[in-house]
């Protein structure tokens, strides 16, 4: 079946087109949305909790969950939890980055420890727009995340979430040679990571689009202003500058949720941003959040209902 994200296949790229945004539109338009779902016991999903699951993933690149027993673990308790629903989901393989924990999933909270509070994560600052692992090497690409949240802010941490899916057809629909740009294979250069004069991570060069080995779309990207390369052709600078304008004007197609204690999202790596919090006086209460980040694929239940 000719690819959808092939800019020689229009007439395939419509089909795909219509019926994403047909589903898209019908499940954020419900009261709960589609791509929410309840799990009863954490540590033992039912078949149907975690079938549902994956088609919220297939159907709009994510699954905002929430665990209705959370309150019954302690904090390794919730990070076993975490990590055993991730692999009754085929997650195995996690990105052990710097900044991860022993078992390889990420405190995500303030922090002044020496290594990490010079990252915006782990402060109560606002975090722009970014897709996870976006300066990795091609062979640890990120294609699935997992956020649980332990414990939430006092004030703010609203987190926004995008499906990448979505804004390659806006893209695609307001120019298609936006596209063409963006899967440059040197479209987009992260600079090396360099700390006290050591080279803690390589530059990472390569596309914003890519496609994975399921024919699935991924998406490479930050908003970020510093420590970042763009192409310098004007196509790829309008496109650019056409995502930014994306996020400013507050699309329909954003989804904004506040994660609560025992709530997360798992997803196929799609575009998200946190506003920044206040945090409680205590460290027993300040927000935590758990991380992990997957260079496995979510299984895809119908291929050609996604192609």
């Amino acid at each position: 079946m000719p690819s959808p994200f092939s800019l020689a296949n229009q007439e395939s790229y419509l089909r795909w087109r219509d019926a994403k945004l047909a589903r898209v539109e019908s499940a954020y338009q419900k009261s709960p949305p589609h791509f929410q779902g309840i799990i009863q016991n954490g540590l033992s999903p039912t078949e149907n909790e975690l079938n549902n699951i994956i088609k919220q993933c297939n159907d709009y690149c994510l699954s905002l969950y929430q665990i209705r027993d959370h309150e019954s673990y302690d904090i390794k308790q919730t990070k076993r939890m975490i990590l055993s629903l991730a692999n009754k989901l085929g997650l195995s393989q996690l990105d052990g980055n710097i900044c991860a924990d022993e078992d390889s999933l990420t405190s995500i909270t303030q922090t002044s420890r020496a290594g990490q509070h010079e990252y915006i994560p782990y402060s109560t600052k606002r975090l722009s727009w970014h897709t996870d692992g976006y300066y990795n090497l091609p062979q640890n690409t990120i294609h699935s995340m997992l956020l649980h949240c332990a414990r939430q802010a006092e004030e703010g941490g609203e987190s926004k979430f995008m499906d990448h899916e979505i804004a390659y057809i806006l893209l695609r629909d307001e120019n298609p040679d936006y596209i063409e740009a963006l899967m440059q294979k040197d479209v987009l250069t992260i600079p090396a990571n360099i700390q006290n004069g050591k080279e803690i991570r390589a530059a990472q060069t390569g596309p914003v689009f890519s496609l994975n080995t399921q024919g699935q779309l991924h998406m490479r990207y930050s908003a970020r202003k510093r420590n970042i390369e763009w192409k310098q052709d004007a196509t790829t600078l309008d496109a650019v500058g056409f995502i930014e304008k994306m996020f400013e004007s507050e699309s329909k197609y954003i989804i904004k949720h506040r994660l609560k204690s025992g709530e997360g999202i798992i997803c196929r790596n799609v575009l998200h941003c946190r506003t920044a919090y206040v945090d409680s006086d205590h460290p027993e209460e300040k927000r935590l959040l758990f991380r992990g980040r997957f260079y496995d694929e979510l299984p895809l239940i119908d291929a050609s209902k996604h192609l």
